[in-house]
Parts: C-alpha cells; structure tokens; sequence
C-alpha cells in the first residue's frame, strides 16, 4: 500500500467512526483499498475509485450508484447487494467477484472483465457496451456484453462465428458396439464435404447438464443427423432439441431391420424434421448419404433460414 493511500485511509478512518460511512463524492483515484476494508452500506454515490484496487474489500448494500470505478481491480469483492445503477465499470476486473442481488442497471461496461463472477439474483438491465465516444449499444446481461462487443468489433470472431453456424452437424445416436461404426463413419463422410461434424454419444441416460450440453450444440448446428437406431436416451434429447428449433433440421436414420420407437410420431407434425432414410446397411448408407442424407437436410435448412426460422 503506499502513503498516500495509507494517509487517505487514516484521515478517513479519523472523520468516520460510524457504521454506514458517508463517501459519497470522495476521490480515491490510483488508491488502493486495504483487503478486508468494511465499507458495508457505505454511502458512495458518485465516489470516484478509477484505477484503483478494491481487492476483497466488502462493499455490500454499499451505494456506489454512478461511481466511477474503471480500471478498477475489484477480484474477489464482495458486492453483494449493492447499488451500482449507472456506475462506470469500464475496464474493471471482476473476478470472482460477488454480484448477488446486486443493482447494475445502467452500468457502462465498456472492456469490462468478467470470470466466475456470481450475478445470481442481479438486476443487469441496460448495461452499455460501447466506449463514451460511441453510440450507445445496450445489453441485459454481464457476461455477454464483453462478448457481444468482440463480435461487434473484430470480424474475424464475426466470420468464424458465422463459419461455424453454417458448418457444425451435431450427429447424434449410441456408442454400442454395432452403432460406433456407423456414426464415426457419418462424421467422415461429413468432414470431406467441409462441414464440422460434432459427435455425441449416449452411454447412459442423459442428465440436465448433458441435456443442456447438447441443446447449446444443436442451437448451433446447421443441421441435426440422429440415428434413432436401438434408441435409449435420443428421444429424451429430440424432445429438446426440435420443439424450440425450427431453423435446425433433423435428418434422423434408421437400420431397415427396425421400427421406429414408438413416441417418434411426435415429431412428424414439425415441418423441419425430415423423413428417416433407412438404410440396410453402413455402406448403403455412405452410398447413398449426399443425395438421402445431406441434401435434404442442407434443402431443408436453406429453406427454414429464408423463412426466418418460421413453422
């Protein structure tokens, strides 16, 4: 800590002897903010901390509504319900910092950097983006601001985004013995037409975490291709991926041996769920898979996009 900083926080400590410390229009620009400093329901409206460190200092139910706090290093923080409307958070870190409850509507969070931060239960309305120089782009979430402005602002992350949504096919199907051939020989068959073949297995019933998982992949598939042969978990996993998803076509397969399972019907009402290719066996099915299998499937989403994802 240096002098200054300390000199700041004894003459401080001298004025405020109360519990909820009035601050609000201080200047404590460059300090940096003993660990552990109890600053809980401080009054800090308007408090200016840029480039500071308020490293595990305890700011909770403070009032930091339109403070400055860019640069600011506040890993660790305890912001726990406090009132942050219309803070500057510009280039602060917030690491692992505790947001719960936490008012940050307004906030300009322009290069801000957030990991592991806990937001649950936080009001994270209106937050700006872009820097003060800029047009005001708004977003209701945290973590996806800092995201949402790589995407504006660099056209490579735009291109490989727009690259990957146009190229991943999630295969679905079962990593049995007889069944890992056929899918390890789809996701082949896939590279060498350029697309980017995601492979996902069920070797148990799926939990929500998986569920999750392979919703958040298919959201970004172009396509879906579910071999629902010896089905187990896949109906579970359909049942989420094609109600909500009607930009994703799903090109399920079928070994010609079998019958579909019984609560497939479901699905034939949605218009981007084509009709299962049956197939007798791996090698009729590469045969065949460009003109029964990929075509219909790439048609289909084509078609589904120039509607704007409509029924």
């Amino acid at each position: 800590m240096l002098d200054g900083d300390r000199k700041l926080w004894n003459d401080w400590r001298k004025r405020n002897t109360d519990t909820t410390p009035d601050l609000s229009g201080w200047s404590f620009t460059g300090s940096e903010i003993p660990r552990g400093t109890d600053l809980h329901r401080a009054n800090l409206h308007r408090s200016d901390f840029d480039q500071g460190v308020l490293r595990r200092v305890d700011l909770s139910f403070a009032d930091l509504s339109s403070a400055s706090l860019s640069e600011v290093n506040l890993v660790e923080a305890n912001l726990r319900s406090a009132n942050l409307r219309g803070a500057r958070l510009s280039g602060a870190i917030l690491i692992r910092t505790d947001l719960r409850q936490a008012d940050l509507t307004g906030c300009r969070v322009y290069g801000t950097s957030v990991w592991d931060a806990q937001l649950e239960g936080s009001t994270q309305s209106d937050l700006i983006v872009t820097h003060l120089r800029q047009p005001n782009i708004t977003v209701d979430n945290l973590e996806v601001a800092q995201f949402l402005y790589l995407i504006l602002n660099n056209e490579t992350i735009r291109m490989a985004i727009d690259a990957i949504t146009s190229k991943v096919v999630l295969i679905l199907g079962r990593f049995t013995p007889a069944r890992e051939a056929v899918l390890h020989a789809i996701r082949n068959e896939l590279r060498q037409r350029n697309y980017l073949p995601v492979l996902f297995d069920f070797p148990k019933p799926a939990n929500r975490d998986l569920t999750e998982t392979i919703s958040t992949l298919a959201h970004m598939s172009r396509f879906v291709i579910a071999d629902i042969t010896d089905a187990k978990s896949i109906p579970q996993e359909l049942e989420r991926i094609i109600p909500d998803l009607p930009s994703v076509p799903v090109q399920p397969l079928l070994l010609s041996s079998q019958h579909e399972y019984g609560m497939f019907e479901h699905f034939r009402r949605y218009p981007w769920v084509l009709a299962p290719f049956l197939y007798e066996n791996q090698s009729a099915l590469l045969t065949a898979i460009g003109e029964r299998v990929i075509g219909p499937a790439e048609a289909k989403a084509r078609h589904q996009n120039a509607r704007g994802a409509e029924p």
